[in-house]
């Protein structure tokens, strides 16, 4: 782990809520975490997409990997393996049920994710709401390739996949979503494209949105970004569960900043 993201553990360790709740007393950050963060997932759900991950992981074909974002900072060249993808840039099942949560709680009447990647965060998400169209995007055309691969897999048909750099996709993405329920952002782990990504969504987000950050201290970079996103006057609370953080914009919350266990 860098430094700056054992420093951030220590504090998350410090100051974290309880995952169960406890001492939490606003009302909806209370009800996120009892009811959302603790919701139970189908174990098929599970079961199919922890398959396709395990199918990516004993893949050992390499693809020529278009890197739009920051860089993978074991991944130093970009004819690398399908494994070595799925294993250091997929999202732990343990964060992917968490999506699959927060989607089904907010993810209507769309989504928008940044960073398909093989697919597997894009797969919690859309089962966790079918009825709503996931918008994914991703640089890379031969990983976004097999990501439509896994999802026909998964039989999951409420996926729209873009192909292209996130600059170039954004205000088709930001017309085809309407006001989205929920936004994930990953994919590119540097300031100043995340504070522009954060920027262009929290406008057409609505009071029952929530904008969720993958990676918030993986770098200096990151927690700088992260601290400026909390100061946005347009927010209601955010929530920090270390790997990510939660950004929401209900009308009636007075600001506040938590960090909770998860």
């Amino acid at each position: 782990m860098n430094f700056p993201g054992a420093l951030g553990l220590i504090n998350y360790r410090l100051f974290s809520r309880h995952r169960k709740g406890h001492g939490i007393h606003g009302p909806f950050i209370f009800k996120l975490v009892s009811e959302v963060f603790r919701n139970k997932i189908d174990t098929d759900i599970v079961l199919t997409i922890e398959n396709i991950r395990k199918k990516n992981l004993s893949d050992g074909s390499k693809i020529n990997f278009i890197d739009l974002g920051a860089g993978s900072s074991r991944m130093r060249t970009n004819s690398r393996r399908v494994s070595d993808i799925a294993k250091y840039s997929s999202i732990p099942c343990k964060y992917g049920i968490l999506l699959h949560n927060m989607a089904a709680h907010f993810g209507k009447p769309a989504m928008i994710e940044f960073g398909t990647s093989l697919g597997i965060s894009t797969m919690y998400l859309a089962s966790g709401c079918p009825g709503s169209i996931v918008y994914t995007m991703e640089g890379c055309p031969e990983s976004a390739g097999i990501a439509m691969e896994n999802f026909k897999k998964a039989d999951l048909s409420n996926i729209k996949l873009l192909n292209g750099s996130f600059d170039e996709l954004l205000q088709e993405v930001k017309g085809m979503a309407g006001t989205p329920g929920l936004i994930f952002i990953d994919g590119n782990h540097r300031q100043e494209p995340l504070m522009k990504y954060f920027s262009t969504m929290s406008e057409i987000s609505g009071d029952d949105t929530v904008i969720i950050i993958d990676d918030i201290h993986s770098s200096k970079e990151m927690e700088n970004a992260w601290g400026k996103i909390k100061q946005f006057d347009n927010i209601s609370c955010t929530v920090d569960i270390f790997r990510m953080g939660m950004v929401f914009f209900r009308k009636g919350i007075d600001h506040t900043d938590y960090i909770i266990r998860y």
